[in-house]
């Protein structure tokens, strides 16, 4: 091989490295992107990102500055087009940020690799024609190795941070920026002095200082590892987070069904007062009809029936908690025009708590009274089921609705797309509703399954009978 063929060869693989590149940054985004109905949405926002970064390549060649720019410019129309990829402006500042920091560190390790396999090739060459070739083969070599090891650093960041949903407040990103920031400014630095000519003679920092060649890539390991620290610690706090808002979310539900318990403890109070006074009433009834006040009668008689139906529960389903949730659902579903059908009797065996069933209950008829509520047109109904098997029992909701469902492709339950749900918060406690009744199916063994045909929508949940202890 003859220099000409040397150059030649690298000119190559330079010019090939930003499509590879581009498209190792397209299948990163990809893995993050909002799941569409049909698959060519995908393959559009995944182009998107691969057109984007081949842009900017010579855009920032032209200019003269690489490198750096080359990052905020990609980020910068990334970040403009945040609202067509269906993605948070802090989240694809993140994406970008960790992909060119893995890079970045790949490309240091395979630069102290190169310093002892381009020694080694070029150890035997005695001929200029076999010492490009071996050359040629080095660079190849570590080229390959490099995108390796940058392709496995990119999977795992990118399975870790698919853990959780892609949400960040500007102190988060923050945050989450200090080690890959960290880890791009400290590859900026050595490799401006890994070669240095000042014309006079050339300073080769692996020559001066030979165990740099493994300080440097232990270091850059280091700040993959904090990559990941940080990505794992933030995490955790979210987690925490989630399951504080949930157990808040849990306690309000648990403190308005005792409310609503007392009240109709009330109400059983006034009832039985009303027995007491029941000969006082057949009296002054007595008195009325003797007397042929008949139109004070008839209207003391309806007064009383107005009375007596304020204390009465329409559907009993054999336990005071779930009569509450059960009868109030009901009163709503007549309020908004729904019609509701119940099937649903308290299990006898004593196996289940109340306020567990209650709270599954609760969130199941709110979500779908939600749904019917929505609906412009068509027929709205909502029909309950409950009914205990062997050591089983067996809650199912259904109900009419109206509007694009879609899932959180991390907890697999529906989260509503409406326009008037755009808040974060409306969309965080829907979700919280239907988690808190898988979490209480979990308690009992059991699972949420979910189906949906047409416009019905169909949730079961599945629990299994505790032992007594």
């Amino acid at each position: 091989m003859n220099r000409e063929s040397f150059i030649l060869l690298l000119e190559t693989i330079s010019n090939l490295e930003f499509p590879v590149y581009a498209i190792s940054m397209a299948f990163f985004f990809r893995s993050f992107l909002i799941e569409k109905e049909n698959k060519s949405g995908r393959r559009k926002l995944t182009f998107l990102v691969f057109t984007v970064y081949m842009a900017a390549s010579p855009l920032i060649r032209l200019s003269g500055f690489y490198g750096w720019m080359h990052i905020l410019l990609v980020m910068g129309v990334l970040m403009l087009f945040s609202g067509f990829l269906e993605m948070e402006r802090n989240f694809i500042f993140l994406l970008g940020t960790l992909f060119y920091c893995i890079r970045s560190l790949s490309m240091m390790i395979a630069r102290s690799l190169d310093y002892f396999t381009n020694e080694w090739a070029l150890r035997n060459a005695d001929t200029p024609e076999l010492i490009y070739r071996n050359a040629a083969g080095n660079y190849l070599l570590v080229q390959i190795v490099q995108f390796i090891l940058f392709s496995l650093l990119l999977s795992l960041a990118g399975r870790r941070l698919r853990k959780t949903a892609p949400r960040l407040h500007a102190a988060e990103l923050c945050c989450l920026l200090l080690a890959p920031a960290a880890g791009i400014l400290f590859t900026r630095i050595i490799l401006r002095l890994l070669v240095i000519d000042n014309e006079e003679q050339v300073f080769r920092l692996y020559d001066r200082f030979p165990f740099l060649t493994a300080v440097v890539p232990a270091v850059a390991a280091l700040f993959y590892a904090g990559v990941l620290a940080a990505i794992a610690s933030w995490q955790k706090i979210m987690a925490l987070q989630e399951e504080s808002r949930k157990y808040f979310a849990a306690q309000q539900q648990i403190a308005a069904l005792r409310q609503r318990i007392q009240e109709v403890e009330q109400f059983h109070d006034g009832i039985r007062q009303m027995k007491h006074e029941m000969k006082n009433h057949f009296a002054n009834i007595k008195g009325l009809a003797e007397s042929g006040h008949y139109q004070d009668l008839e209207a003391y008689i309806s007064k009383m029936d107005s009375s007596m139906n304020a204390f009465q529960l329409s559907v009993k389903t054999g336990n005071a908690v779930t009569d509450v949730i059960v009868n109030d659902s009901r009163r709503t579903a007549a309020a908004l025009g729904v019609s509701f059908q119940c099937a649903f009797s308290f299990p006898a065996s004593g196996g289940y708590d109340a306020y567990d069933i209650g709270i599954i209950l609760s969130n199941l008829l709110r979500n779908a009274l939600e749904a019917c509520e929505r609906m412009q047109k068509g027929y709205r109904f909502l029909r309950l089921a409950g009914r205990q098997k062997k050591k089983f029992f067996l809650i199912e909701t259904e109900n009419s609705f109206d509007g694009e469902i879609s899932f959180d492709p991390n907890t697999r339950l529906p989260v509503s797309l409406k326009k008037e749900n755009t808040a974060r918060e409306t969309a965080a406690l829907h979700g919280i509703g239907l988690s808190n009744v898988r979490r209480e199916a979990q308690k009992y063994g059991g699972d949420v399954e979910i189906q949906i045909e047409g416009n019905q929508f169909r949730i079961t949940v599945l629990l299994q009978e505790r032992k007594h202890t």
